[in-house]
């Protein structure tokens, strides 16, 4: 009932892992899992960080991979998962690196809200900071020192803007005996007293040799040095080797193992399970411990020490999965891409201090003398449920126990700031007031609408359309329903009372149901209607794809508001509108787009306009040139509806010079001359066809621009006096050019106007942004313009 970003701690033994497949059975929020390695992601039944978000495995700078996006290309599904997602979990998060958690935020920003921390998804972070810490080589600190105090995940940007807070698990159910918990806690915080350390090295037994049956496992520091052990005890027992060899399908990656592909085994073998019996007898454990008594083709029947009992195992499967959409409910779903099978024993005569995180023992015999990283000496000793089943073949010494300053730092300010219930309500609040805000928010509404009208006055000769009328009005509604939405939320906050949420508050609710009608009546009428209304066209391929991209997120946007306001009419509930912004997500998605395919208006000779824009299209195939440089879409429409049947009127039409005529001019006229006869339309224009159609007069404005450009004044003073953009004063002069009331060489210098009029026939582009792109970065976009234009009407 918050969005609050969480760091979940707690000793070893105090049920971080239990809590968090309680979580996922009963929370009603939308949730995914990751961990940071194959074997983490695989006990919390989840995926690892790095596969979910396409996360490169080396260092993430910053800096460096703020442009680039790690080169990352998510597919739809996995982007509506992230879009709906209310609870990302992450377990292990002691190993997870600072610039990691940093690459999950960039992330997720990118798909939801760029200007919220992880995007506004919630974060739960599980861990003990305690126990393994993240790895890092030399090579990769270089790099990452320069914008992390340190490596760990809470040096990160992301946390320190998360605003998180600490709960800590203290109930520690694996050991029981207080003075056992009290050496840990020494150990756990680097301040074990004299007193601890001796009684806790009575369990100092150097010439310990355990007997076959009492299931002792050696905790090491080095891998190989578990291998070894097992190998060599595996070598000493004498009797048949049987091999099982694991089944593996679909997608599971071999590093992900959960076991060796290979399991050999003897009769006599001291072995592990690793996995929860998932059997309703639920007869082992993960970390259980037992000896190999018979062997058969497809089961293996072991005798742990403490049961009366013999257990006979069989295959077990891990799946593999990956999140996905349900369409039927829309819900997140696990959906299974692999599985591995496997006899779920492991040879346990030994297993590093690193493999056994997680995991509970009743005998273990700790070799710690060769600790080399932080928390290593204190995992081990907790993975034993008592002193009496811990012996120590070395000495535990303080030089053992590594313990990071950082963490015992960030450790002991979390302890002093636990959350309490004044806490967990005013974030309930200040979330609840959240949500309203931003069911009546129309800010995302502002960008595609800009990027509309900024595209279209960029290429307005090659656009047709009412595109800058509509946007403008339906901008004007946006900000004033962004005025009123700003107001309104100063007015909540104002009625929110301190033993009260403001979904518990009538006068919050009248005022709610209130604002939604008049939002909803403001959406229809000012937004949905004149853009539904909208039509244009354009002969710009790159102008129409973006021009359609921007409207489709648009009415995307319409859709989800749209889906708020009716859904929420009897008044606000918080998990009410959780269920209906996941909706959302999925609405826009199946709602079918609105046509976007240009449809024609200006002209009531349809094929007409069909056939000369598929003239164009041969013609500047055939010519390898840009189609606007065939006749541009203006003059398409004016050929459209004058009908010239001679070179001279088509010479006349605005846009066709001499040079296109007598290029372009005898297939043109052949085209329009078809289909006059198909049509038996009768010309009765007598007039020439300049003067058929006036050119319209210059206005008042363009005129003071000109008075005061004649006085002397330069484009900047003008624009100042004007308080006007000084864009709009060159085009106010420009348009004089052609009158001859202003030379081409008083707007851009001589050396220019040379150069641009050589350059610019070379090029091939689609827009004017691509042609300000292959020029020379000292042209500006309006004198390129300007000779363009003059190009163009030659």
């Amino acid at each position: 009932m918050t969005n609050r970003n969480i760091f979940l701690t707690g000793k070893a033994g105090t049920g971080k892992t239990t809590f968090l497949h309680k979580l996922k059975e009963n929370s009603s929020k939308r949730i995914i899992v990751v961990a940071p390695t194959g074997v983490a992601a695989i006990n919390a039944k989840g995926v690892t960080i790095h596969s979910f978000f396409q996360l490169p495995f080396g260092p993430i700078i910053p800096e460096l991979n703020a442009s680039s996006d790690f080169n990352r290309k998510f597919s739809r599904t996995k982007i509506d998962i992230i879009k709906s997602l209310d609870l990302l979990v992450i377990d292990e998060i002691s190993m997870v690196r600072a610039d990691l958690l940093d690459g999950i935020d960039k992330t997720l920003r990118k798909y939801r809200d760029r200007d919220k921390v992880f995007g506004g998804v919630q974060v739960l972070m599980i861990g003990d900071l305690q126990q393994l810490s993240p790895v890092v080589n030399d090579n990769d600190w270089e790099l990452l020192k320069n914008y992390y105090k340190n490596v760990f995940f809470f040096s990160s940007n992301s946390y320190k803007k998360s605003n998180p807070i600490v709960v800590e698990l203290k109930h520690i159910y694996r050991q029981d005996n207080p003075v056992f918990i009290n050496i840990l806690n020494e150990i756990r915080n680097n301040i074990l007293s004299a007193e601890s350390a001796e009684y806790l090295n009575k369990r100092y037994l150097p010439n310990f040799n355990p007997k076959e049956d009492e299931g002792y496992i050696s905790l090491t520091t080095h891998n190989s040095k578990a291998i070894s052990i097992n190998n060599r005890a595996l070598e000493n027992i004498k009797g048949e080797m049987r091999v099982y060899n694991a089944k593996v399908d679909g997608k599971y990656t071999e590093h992900s193992f959960p076991n060796k592909e290979e399991l050999k085994l003897k009769v006599g073998a001291q072995v592990m399970f690793i996995k929860n019996d998932s059997s309703p007898e639920k007869r082992y454990y993960n970390g259980k411990i037992g000896k190999v008594i018979l062997l058969d083709k497809d089961e293996v029947v072991v005798k742990c020490p403490e049961d009366e009992y013999n257990i006979i195992t069989t295959f077990e499967t891990w799946e593999n999965i990956k999140y996905n959409i349900d369409e039927n409910t829309n819900s997140i779903k696990e959906e299974k891409i692999g599985s591995y099978s496997q006899i779920p024993l492991r040879l346990a005569w030994s297993i590093t201090i690193h493999k056994s995180q997680g995991l509970t023992f009743e005998k273990a015999i700790i070799d710690a003398e060769d600790a080399f990283a932080h928390g290593q000496t204190y995992v081990a000793l907790s993975r034993c449920k008592s002193l009496e089943g811990l012996v120590l073949k070395s000495k535990i010494l303080p030089s053992q126990i590594i313990t990071d300053t950082n963490v015992l730092s960030f450790s002991e300010q979390a302890e002093a700031n636990p959350p309490n219930e004044k806490v967990l309500f005013e974030s309930q609040r200040l979330y609840q007031l959240e949500l309203i805000s931003e069911i009546f928010d129309f800010y995302e509404f502002l960008f595609p609408i800009n990027r509309i009208l900024d595209v279209y006055y960029k290429n307005r000769t090659s656009i047709e359309g009412d595109i800058e009328k509509k946007f403008i009005s339906v901008k004007e509604t946006i900000t004033n329903l962004l005025k009123i939405s700003n107001s309104f939320n100063v007015q909540l906050e104002s009625l929110t009372q301190k033993n009260e949420l403001p979904e518990q508050i009538t006068q919050i609710q009248e005022r709610f149901t209130k604002g939604l009608l008049y939002f909803l009546e403001a959406t229809k009428s000012n937004i949905q209607n004149p853009f539904k209304s909208l039509v244009f066209s354009t002969d710009n391929k790159a102008i129409e794809k973006d021009i359609t991209k921007q409207l489709d997120a648009l009415e995307e946007l319409i859709v989800k508001k749209l889906l708020y306001f009716e859904g929420l009419k009897d008044g606000f509930n918080t998990t009410s509108f959780l269920k209906l912004r996941s909706e959302a997500v999925f609405l826009a998605k199946k709602h079918p787009k609105k046509q976007r395919k240009a449809i024609i208006e200006g002209t009531k000779n349809v094929k007409l306009f069909e056939l000369l824009k598929a003239l164009r299209h041969h013609i500047a195939m055939r010519e390898d040139v840009a189609h606007f440089q065939v006749f541009t879409q203006k003059s398409l429409y004016a050929m459209c509806e004058l009908l010239p049947t001679t070179s001279a009127e088509l010479k006349a039409v605005h846009g066709m010079g001499k040079t296109r005529v007598e290029k372009y001019g005898a297939e043109i006229l052949e085209i329009i001359s078809e289909y006059i006869n198909d049509n038996d339309i009768e010309i009765t224009n007598t007039l020439p066809i300049t003067q058929q159609k006036p050119k319209r007069q210059k206005g008042d404005s363009q005129k003071e621009s000109l008075e005061l450009f004649k006085q002397g004044k330069t484009i900047e003073e003008i624009a100042n006096i004007r308080e006007l953009n000084e864009n709009t004063i060159f085009g106010h002069l420009a348009s004089f050019i052609p009158s001859g009331k202003i030379k081409m060489t008083e707007l851009i210098s001589e050396d220019h106007y040379s150069e641009l009029k050589l350059a610019i026939p070379k090029q091939n582009f689609e827009n004017l942004s691509d042609l300000k792109h292959q020029l020379d970065d000292k042209f500006s976009y309006a004198e390129i313009r300007l000779v363009l234009d003059e190009l163009s009407s030659n």
